[in-house]
């Protein structure tokens, strides 16, 4: 049986080095701009980066924990 091409092993490979390369171009499209930030630490390089990639982060381990907590039986209406 022919596998498909996005589940490949060879595919899934090229597609991390082409998503890490784009996510690091994207970081370096920030050093001819300056950027004028409110606070000391929004100047930081690479900081709106780390900070979308950190709150992601977050935003997914409170739905795995809203998961947890919502969870009913799997009779809760049968009751």
């Amino acid at each position: 049986m022919k596998q498909h091409w996005l589940t490949r092993p060879e595919t899934i490979r090229k597609l991390w080095f082409g998503s890490c390369g784009v996510l690091v171009l994207t970081v370096l499209a920030q050093l001819p701009f300056h950027i004028k930030a409110h606070f000391p630490f929004e100047g930081w390089f690479g900081f709106a980066a780390g900070f979308g990639f950190l709150s992601c982060v977050a935003m997914v381990l409170l739905a795995k924990l809203l998961g947890v907590v919502l969870k009913r039986r799997d009779t809760y209406y049968d009751d």
